[in-house]
C-alpha cells in the first residue's frame, strides 16, 4: 500500500473520509526551511511584501493615518513604473532567499564553505553598484540637474562623466556580482535551514537594480527607452534584472519557460540573419534591446501590470481563505454532495478541483492540493492509476476557466484587451459548463463500464452538518456581487479578503492578528512563482513588441485563412499550445496572446465580426488552449503532478487527461462558428447554443468512452456519436437538426438492432 493510500486510511476514522490539510501549502523540493532567527527574517520580509501590495493597491498611506511624514516610506498611490519595479525586486529578493538553486533530495550533502566565501566576496561589487545607484538617486533628487519638459535630465552620453561612472562603478560591478552569484549558486551547498551566500548576493543585486531604475525612470531618460539613446546604465540594470528573472523562474517553475525565453532572446540578436517573415531589417544592439525590455513594452508591461495588482491581490485572498480552512470545507462539501454517485471520488474531484482551481490560479498546484485525497480514493473504487490522475488533472485544469475568478485569467484578459471584467466572466459561463459537463460524463461513463459503486453513507461527511457552514462561501459571494455592482476589482478583492477574516470567527479557526500576519506571510511566499513567470513572459512580450514578429505572424494566419478558416484556427491552436507547454497558465496566455491573438482578431474581423466581439473571441480562443496545455502531451504539468501522486506513468496519464478533457480542444473552435456560446447574441440564441452544445458534449463523451444510454457501443456507433456531437456543438439550426437526427438514429440502432459491442475498435486509453 502506498503512502498516499495509507494517508486516506488514516483519515477514515470511524469509516468517514474527511479532508484535512487541503489548505496546507505544499513544500517544494528546493525551498529552504528556516528555523529560529532565519525564519523570523524571511517571515517578516514576506509579510511586509504582501501587506505592502494590499496597502499600495488601496492607496492607504501611513502618513495619512498618523498625520506624520515618515522618511523613506513610500507615498501612495505610487507612480506606476516605480510600483512595478519594486514589485519585481521584492519577489526576486524573497525568491532567491527562499528557493535554492538546487533541490534538497534528503541525502546528506557536504557544505561548500570555500564557495560560500567566494560568493560572499561578490557582495563587494554589489555594494559598489548599490552605493553608485544611491549616489545617482541623491544627485537627481538634489535639484541641481537641469530640467526638460518638467523632468530632470540625465545626460549619460558617451564621453560624459556620468556615462563613465555608469559603466565602471555601476554596470560592470553589478554584472560581476549578478553573474558570479548565479554561477556560484549552482555549485554552492548549504543546509536547508541556512541562507546561501550566493542567494544573499542575488537578493542584494535585485534591490540595487530597483534603486537605479526607480531613480533613472523618474527623469527624462525614460523617454529614450527603446531607442539607441537609452542610458547605458539602464541596459546594464536590465541585463542583470533579466538574468535574475530567468534564474528565479528556473528555480520556481522549471526550464520550459526559460528555454522558450532564451529562444526569443536568441531570435532578437539573429533576426537580421534569418530569411522570410522572421527577418528584420537591422540588427539590434545590446544596449537598445535591454534598454527596451525593462519597460512597459516588456517586463514592466501587461504581465507585470496584472501580477502586481489583480494576481497578488487574489493570492492574498486565497491565503486568507486557507488560513480559515475553507479549502478543507470545499472538499468535504464536495464529498457530501457528490460522493454517493457511482465513481463518487471522481465526481468529488471535479467539484472540489473546480472550486479550488478558480482561486489558486495554478493547475499543478491544485492537483497537489486536492489530488492527494481524491486520487487514492478513485483508485480504491476501481479507477486505474492513470485514469485517477488524469481525472484530477483535467478537473484541476478546468478551474482555470471557471468564472468568476478563472485563476486570475479573467483579470489578465481584461488588462490586455480592455474588455470589462464583468463581460469576460459572463462570456466564460457556457464554455466552463461545457468543459465540466464533459468531464462529468466521461467519468460517469467510465464508472458505468466498470460497474463502480458510490461511497457509502457512513464513509461521507454529513451534508446536514456541512450545510450549516454554508456561510464559508460568503467571501466568494461578496466578491462576485461587488464586481457585478461595479466595484473595482481591487476594491472587490479587498472586501472579499476582509470577509474571509470576518467569516473565520464563525469557525474554530478564528483569525486574530497572528493569523492575519501568517496569511500575509503565506501570500508573499505563494506570489513568488507567478510573479517570476509573469516577468519572464514580459521578456518575450518585449521581444515581440520590438521585432514586430507578432504582426508578421498575423500575416501568415491571414494567408492560411485565404485557403481555409479552419486550417488557420488549427494552426493558431498548435502555436498557442506549443507556447504554453510547461508554463503556468498566466504566462502561457500572456505569451500566446502577444503572438497569436492579433492575427485571430484580424481574421475574425475579415469574416464579419465586430471588433469588440472579434477581440473577445480571439482572446478566449487563445486562453483556452493556453490553459489546456497543462494536460496536453508531451509536456503536461498538471498530468505529471497527478502521475506523481497516483504512481502511474506520466505520459500515459497525460494522454488519458487529454482524452478526458477533449471537449476543451473542440469548444474553442465553436467560439468562431457560434459566438452565442460566449453570450454574444439574443437570449434565445444563447440558451439554444448552451443546451445543444451541452447535449453535444454528452454525445462526444459517449462516443469517446463507448457507452451510450446504458450500454456499451459498437465502434461504428461511436464514430457516429462523435460526428453527431460535432454537429450539435457547432450550434447552427440545420446542424442541430442533423445532430439530433443522428443521435436518435444511433439510439434506435443501439436499442433495436443491438450490434455486438465487442466489435469495438480498440482505442488506447478509451476502454
Amino acid at each position: 500500500m502506498s503512502d498516499q493510500d495509507k494517508k486516506v486510511d488514516d483519515d477514515q476514522v470511524g469509516g468517514t473520509v474527511l479532508a484535512e490539510g487541503v489548505d496546507e501549502e505544499p513544500i517544494e523540493s528546493n525551498r529552504r526551511l528556516f528555523e529560529g532567527k532565519g525564519y523570523l527574517v524571511i517571515a517578516t520580509l514576506s509579510t511586509i511584501y504582501a501587506a505592502f501590495h494590499m496597502i499600495a493597491l488601496n492607496g492607504v498611506s501611513i502618513s495619512d493615518w498618523t498625520g506624520i511624514e515618515i522618511p523613506f516610506l513610500p507615498q501612495f498611490p505610487m507612480e506606476t513604473w516605480n510600483f512595478r519595479i519594486v514589485h519585481i525586486a521584492g519577489a526576486l529578493a524573497l525568491g532567491f532567499l527562499l528557493f535554492s538553486a538546487h533541490t534538497f533530495d534528503g541525502k546528506a550533502h557536504k557544505d561548500t564553505p570555500w564557495l560560500s566565501i567566494i560568493a560572499a566576496i561578490l557582495l563587494i561589487p554589489a555594494g559598489v553598484a548599490g552605493f553608485t545607484a544611491i549616489g545617482f538617486m541623491q544627485t537627481i533628487a538634489s535639484g541641481e540637474l537641469p530640467q526638460m519638459g518638467g523632468l530632470t535630465t540625465w545626460a549619460a552620453f558617451p564621453g560624459t562623466e556620468i556615462y563613465q561612472t555608469e559603466i565602471r562603478w555601476f554596470g560592470i560591478p553589478l554584472l560581476i556580482a549578478t553573474g558570479g552569484a548565479i554561477v556560484t549558486g549552482w555549485l554552492e551547498r548549504r543546509g536547508r535551514e541556512r541562507y546561501a551566500a550566493s542567494d544573499v548576493v542575488l537578493a542584494a543585486c535585485a534591490v540595487v537594480v530597483a534603486i537605479y531604475l526607480v531613480a533613472i525612470y523618474g527623469t527624462a531618460a525614460r523617454n529614450s527607452v527603446g531607442t539607441p539613446f537609452v542610458p547605458i546604465g539602464v541596459a546594464f540594470a536590465a541585463t542583470a534584472g533579466a538574468a535574475m528573472i530567468l534564474e528565479l523562474t528556473r528555480r520556481v517553475a522549471g526550464l520550459a519557460l526559460v528555454v522558450i525565453t532564451g529562444i526569443f532572446l536568441l531570435y532578437t540578436f539573429t533576426a537580421h540573419l534569418l530569411p522570410g517573415i522572421l527577418a528584420v531589417q537591422n540588427a539590434y544592439s545590446w544596449q537598445r534591446f535591454f534598454g527596451h525590455v525593462y519597460s512597459d513594452a516588456g517586463i514592466l508591461g501587461p504581465t507585470t501590470a496584472v501580477s502586481s495588482t489583480y494576481i497578488i491581490l487574489f493570492i492574498i485572498f486565497a491565503a486568507f481563505l486557507q488560513a480559515s480552512k475553507v479549502g478543507d470545507y470545499f472538499v468535504n462539501f464536495a464529498f457530501a454532495a457528490a460522493g454517493r454517485a457511482r465513481g463518487g471520488p471522481a465526481k468529488v474531484a471535479i467539484f472540489a478541483s473546480g472550486l479550488m482551481g478558480m482561486i489558486n490560479g495554478t493547475s499543478a498546484g491544485n492537483v497537489v492540493a486536492t489530488g492527494s485525497l481524491t486520487i487514492p480514493l478513485m483508485k480504491r473504487v476501481g479507477y486505474q492509476k492513470k485514469t485517477s490522475g488524469a481525472i484530477e488533472a483535467a478537473a484541476s485544469t478546468g478551474g482555470q476557466i471557471m468564472p468568476p475568478i478563472m485563476g486570475a485569467g479573467a483579470f489578465i484578459m481584461a488588462e490586455i484587451t480592455g474588455i470589462p471584467y464583468q463581460e469576460i466572466a459572463i462570456a466564460a459561463i457556457i464554455p466552463a459548463i461545457l468543459y465540466f459537463a464533459s468531464i462529468y460524463f466521461m467519468v460517469d461513463f467510465e464508472a458505468a463500464k466498470l460497474h463502480m459503486r458510490g461511497m457509502r453513507e457512513d464513509e461521507l461527511p454529513k451534508f446536514r452538518a456541512l450545510a450549516k457552514q454554508i456561510y464559508l462561501f460568503v467571501p466568494i459571494i461578496i466578491l462576485i456581487v461587488a464586481l457585478f455592482l461595479g466595484y473595482s476589482v481591487i476594491r472587490a478583492g479587498t472586501l472579499a479578503t476582509v470577509a474571509a477574516a470576518v467569516v473565520s470567527w464563525l469557525t474554530p479557526h478564528r483569525m486574530g492578528l497572528r493569523s492575519i500576519l501568517k496569511a500575509f506571510e503565506l501570500a508573499g511566499v505563494m506570489s513568488i512563482q507567478i510573479i517570476a513567470v509573469c516577468a519572464a513572459a514580459g521578456i518575450i512580450v518585449g521581444v515581440i513588441s520590438l521585432t514586430g514578429v507578432g504582426a508578421r505572424f498575423s500575416a501568415v494566419l491571414l494567408d492560411l485563412a485565404g485557403a481555409s478558416n479552419l486550417l488557420a484556427l488549427i494552426f493558431a491552436m498548435g502555436i498557442a499550445i506549443l507556447l504554453g507547454m510547461g508554463m503556468p497558465t498566466t504566462a502561457a496566455y500572456a505569451v500566446a496572446a502577444s503572438v497569436v491573438a492579433p492575427g485571430l482578431v484580424s481574421l475574425f474581423v475579415e469574416n464579419g465580426m465586430e471588433q469588440s466581439t472579434a477581440t473577445l473571441t480571439a482572446h478566449f480562443f487563445v486562453f483556452y488552449f493556453a490553459v489546456v496545455s497543462a494536460i496536453t502531451p508531451p509536456v503536461a504539468l498538471a498530468s505529471y503532478a497527478a502521475a506523481g501522486i497516483s504512481g502511474a506513468n506520466p505520459m500515459e496519464t497525460s494522454v488519458a487527461s487529454f482524452k478526458i478533457g477533449i471537449a476543451a480542444f473542440i469548444v474553442p473552435f465553436m467560439f468562431f462558428y457560434n459566438s452565442a456560446i460566449l453570450m454574444e447574441g439574443s437570449a434565445f440564441e444563447i440558451i439554444r447554443a448552451g443546451i445543444t452544445a451541452t447535449f453535444g458534449v454528452f454525445l462526444l463523451s459517449s462516443g469517446v468512452q463507448g457507452w451510450f444510454m446504458g450500454g456499451r457501443t459498437a465502434w461504428f456507433l461511436r464514430v457516429g456519436l462523435i460526428v453527431a456531437a460535432l454537429f450539435m456543438i457547432e450550434g447552427g439550426l440545420v446542424s442541430d437538426v442533423i445532430g439530433i437526427g443522428a443521435a436518435v438514429g444511433i439510439f434506435f440502432i443501439q436499442k433495436v438492432i443491438r450490434p455486438d459491442p465487442n466489435a469495438t475498435i480498440s482505442v488506447r486509453g478509451a476502454d
